[in-house]
């Protein structure tokens, strides 16, 4: 079965957003334009594709990342010609609240580009700040759309100024809004100088006209200065355009495209998604400036066995290799692994390697996605997103690949849960369903994780956020049946050391014929961040917020001892020391020891290494740290002081202020133990004309006092932890 389509007309982008800034409402419109669906579902009436979920619709929020395919065709104007283009889309319509943050970080990771959405009364917003970060770290080019033009307090240069002031100075407007609020009725594209309105069956027909005498001083001005900034990323053009002569439409687009692609020009865009009006224009600007698999780098990868760096070409000639980004439990096909292949081609029932496993899969089905539907197919070729059906240790961020040439790519890395709650099962008859439920639910879900106290025994759980397990706990009992109850909220702290300390233990034990003899000396020392230009030497392993040195010489410690006083250490610090919470950004060193040639064995050390390590913890100050939240409240002018006040009570700082679409924008840091139902008084102060959003931002050492409750909460005397 040969490739449908030609890889350079392929476009895979994600539409991402603030929460309520109409992502799902613009999917619907272009499931509707591209022909997949043939009624244009609402998000107010329950009723679209991408927000498929029960939870998805009864709340109408965005909760999962939902995946479509579907086909676009453009009229590709030139000069001489008008030529129809097929392209194929594979669009990701991901969730815009924080709490569901990892579904934006992992569809980054593997989508060619993005359609940024704005609410045009609100400009940016907190959770676009974070995705325009992800899509920062991912290299991945962008088209901003400000939409909802039509809402009352709509300002598209406001919205503009906000995105220059907080997201990047590179955004170029290409279009402009005629009108605004009620009278939005069309936009104004400042490369072809020509007004585009939207009229017949949900504004399918597009129609050009001369752009409106009261704009075109407007359009004249701000198609200069677009100009300007497209000129500067080609020097032919520039010298040209220095001497007077201005590009053509063609060398515009071209150029464009080339800085668009190199992340040197974001292309704003406007209109309003629930109105109908710009939608199929920014489809026409996802063909004509955002990059197929072709236009960008060769994917970078390890040989697992070497080391070695190896590449990857986007072709189908190329070995297989793809990355597992997310998984979804489907009750009619089981788990589905989504993909994204980066060369080669698979074939369902073949057998591929899971190079982070080192094991050998078969695959079983494969299926094209339409949100919650599916399309079986034979084979999924270089570039495509897709799903497979029948891995049985796949998970998220695991490297897919060819058997005969393997190769890993790097992880996706995801940020750690801040909040946690008790959750056990109501009846006996739950308690085994709830835990095959957790793992699943945490097998899709790599920022919920689930652990056991181990004084209770109570089973915890933890999140983002209140909404995040809320969810979590809607769809046990939905998709599971398991009904559970659960505790109140509870913040997840972390402890840390404050300065460098050293320790000593000697674990002998005889009990008759062969001993336990582990001897080791430890420094330990606040861990520093690795600079940009720093590597980790080959002594040194180096994991997620935590570092082991191993400086022993001369065979003090035989190596095989060596690894089980590190894992001593990492148990140590999942304990902590102070009340009992995590231990993270610690640097180990083991520097010294000795071992006895009969007694010496790996648990010895094992229990050498958590001892020591709890005596010099003791003497490096250590601490607890709480997670700190971003906070932005949005607010009438008049409600100003009792915001203020009531943030500073709760041990906030605020930032700063500024104004944007008739509201205060207050940006505060705030603990996140404060903010525990905040929304509610924040409702009762303002008569619920402010509103409130969060997300966690660092984490920081409590004050004394406040340390004092949280160890006197945990049944911890404040001398036995500062012994």
């Amino acid at each position: 079965m040969a490739r449908a389509f030609p890889l350079e007309k392929l476009r895979n982008f994600g539409i991402v957003a603030h929460v309520d800034a109409g992502k799902t409402t613009t999917s619907e419109r272009v499931l509707f334009y591209t022909g997949m669906s043939h009624k244009i579902g609402e998000v107010h009436d329950g009723a679209t594709v991408t927000d498929w979920m029960e939870q998805e619709r009864e709340r109408g929020i965005t909760i999962t990342a939902a995946a479509i395919s579907c086909n676009w065709t453009k009229t590709l104007e030139t000069d001489r010609t008008s030529v129809a283009l097929k392209h194929t889309f594979n669009i990701i319509d991901t969730p815009g609240h924080i709490d569901f943050t990892a579904e934006v970080k992992r569809s980054m990771r593997v989508l060619d580009g993005a359609v940024v959405v704005f609410d045009g009364a609100a400009g940016v917003e907190p959770q676009t700040e974070t995705n325009w970060g992800y899509a920062d770290e991912a290299n991945v080019p962008r088209i901003c759309f400000i939409n909802k033009m039509d809402k009352l307090g709509a300002d598209f240069d406001a919205s503009v100024k906000s995105i220059h002031d907080r997201l990047s100075k590179k955004a170029v407007r290409i279009q402009l809004p005629i009108g605004r609020e009620d009278s939005l009725a069309g936009v104004v594209d400042l490369i072809t100088m020509k007004a585009y309105r939207f009229g017949g069956n949900m504004g399918i027909d597009v129609t050009e006209e001369d752009i409106p005498a009261d704009m075109q001083e407007e359009a004249a001005k701000w198609r200069s200065e677009m100009i300007e900034k497209i000129v500067e990323h080609d020097d032919v053009l520039m010298e040209a355009f220095l001497e007077g002569n201005e590009p053509s439409n063609e060398d515009l687009k071209k150029t464009l495209r080339k800085a668009v692609i190199a992340n040197e020009i974001f292309p704003v865009m406007t209109g309003s998604a629930l109105k109908n009006i710009g939608v199929q224009l920014v489809l026409d600007a996802v063909v004509d400036y955002l990059p197929s698999p072709l236009d960008l780098p060769d994917i970078d990868g390890v040989d697992p066995d070497s080391n070695e760096a190896i590449t990857r070409k986007a072709s189908d000639e190329e070995p297989f290799c793809a990355l597992a980004f997310k998984l979804q439990d489907d009750k009619f096909v089981g788990q589905l692994a989504f993909f994204r292949v980066y060369s080669g081609v698979v074939k369902a029932g073949s057998y591929i390697l899971n190079s982070s496993t080192g094991n050998k899969e078969r695959v079983g089905r494969i299926v094209r996605l339409m949100a919650d539907k599916r399309e079986e197919v034979e084979e999924v070729y270089a570039g495509e997103i897709a799903a497979m059906v029948g891995l049985k240790e796949i998970k998220t961020s695991h490297t897919l690949c060819d058997e005969a040439k393997p190769i890993v790519l790097e992880q996706i890395v995801f940020p750690e849960p801040v909040v946690a709650v008790r959750v056990e099962p109501k009846t006996k008859n739950d308690q085994e369903k709830m835990g095959v439920a957790l793992k699943r639910l945490a097998d899709e879900d790599p920022t919920f994780k689930v652990s056991t106290d181990e004084e209770t025994l109570e089973t915890i759980i933890a999140g983002m956020g209140e909404l995040h397990l809320d969810i979590i706990v809607d769809r046990m009992k939905r998709e599971f049946g398991v009904e559970a109850n659960i505790g109140k909220p509870q913040v997840a702290y972390r402890e840390t050391i404050q300065r460098e300390a050293e320790a000593e233990h000697k674990y002998i034990k005889q009990s008759g014929g062969r001993g336990q003899y582990g001897h080791v000396k430890l420094r330990i020392r606040p861990l520093e961040a690795l600079g940009e230009d720093e590597t980790v030497a080959k002594n040194v392993t180096r994991e997620d917020h935590f570092e082991f040195v191993n400086s022993i010489k001369g065979g003090a410690i035989p190596q095989e001892y060596i690894p089980a006083v590190m894992k001593g250490c990492k148990e140590a610090m999942a304990r902590g020391f102070v009340a009992g919470y995590k231990m993270e950004d610690v640097s180990v060193e083991l520097f010294d020891g000795s071992f006895h040639d009969v007694d010496s064995s790996e648990i010895a050390f094992k229990l050498a290494g958590i001892n020591a390590f709890k005596e010099a913890a003791q003497k490096a100050n250590a601490v607890i740290l709480e997670p700190i939240m971003k906070v932005e409240v949005r607010t009438p002018e008049e409600y100003m002081g009792d915001i203020n006040g009531n943030i500073n009570s709760k041990r906030g700082l605020i930032e700063g202020t500024e104004e944007l679409g008739g509201k205060t924008i207050v940006h505060a840091k705030v603990p996140l133990s404060e903010m525990f139902g905040y929304t509610n008084s924040l409702r009762s102060m303002t008569q619920g004309r402010a509103s409130m959003t969060m997300e966690f931002d660092h984490y920081e050492v409590v004050p004394p006092n406040v340390a004092q409750e949280i160890k006197a909460a945990r049944g911890v005397k404040g001398d036995d932890a500062d012994a």
